[in-house]
C-alpha cells in the first residue's frame, strides 16, 4: 500500500475493524510516520436506481454517504454509526434485487436515521418529502414526537 503523503511503499497496519463486509485498516507509512485509513470491501454485482421519473442509474454508495453525512452535520452521531447504518441498507437493498426505486431508498434511509437521530431524521425528511412550508415541518414533528 503506498503512503498517500510520501508515495513510499512501506507501511503497516495499526488497527483493523470489520463492518460487516467493509475492513477498515489504519496504516502508518514506515518511512514519513503519517497516518491514514483505507477501506475494503468485495466487489458487488451493479445495482441500479429506478427514479421517480423513471430514468435508471448506477446506485452510488458515496452519494448516499453524502446524503446520510448532510442530514447528521454538527448532530451527535459517530461515523461509525453512520456507516453501519449504510450497511444495513445496502444489504437490504441488495437483497431486494438488481433493481431498486429510489422511493424505497428513502424509506429505508428515514427509518433508520429516525431511529439514530430525531434532529438527523427530519433534516433529511425535508430533502426527501420535499417539504415546502412550515406546516409541512410542524405536521412532521407532530407525527414523530406523538409515537415517541
Amino acid at each position: 500500500m503506498k503512503c498517500p503523503y510520501c508515495a513510499h511503499e512501506d507501511t503497516k497496519v495499526v488497527d483493523k475493524r470489520d463492518f460487516g463486509d467493509i475492513t477498515r485498516r489504519r496504516r502508518e507509512c514506515k518511512k514519513c510516520g503519517k497516518r491514514f485509513s483505507t477501506r475494503e470491501s468485495v466487489e458487488r454485482a451493479e445495482l441500479r436506481v429506478v427514479k421517480k421519473d423513471g430514468s435508471i442509474e448506477a446506485f452510488d454508495h458515496e452519494k448516499l454517504k453524502r446524503g446520510v453525512m448532510k442530514a447528521c452535520e454538527k448532530r451527535p452521531v459517530g461515523i461509525e454509526k453512520i456507516e453501519k447504518m449504510l450497511m444495513r441498507i445496502e444489504d437490504r437493498l441488495r437483497k431486494k434485487g438488481k433493481e431498486v426505486r429510489s422511493a424505497y431508498i428513502g424509506e429505508l434511509v428515514s427509518r433508520e436515521l429516525k431511529k439514530l437521530d430525531k434532529v438527523a431524521y427530519i433534516r433529511f425528511a425535508s430533502v426527501y418529502r420535499e417539504f415546502g412550508t412550515l406546516d409541512d415541518f410542524k405536521e412532521e414533528i407532530k407525527k414523530l414526537t406523538a409515537r415517541s
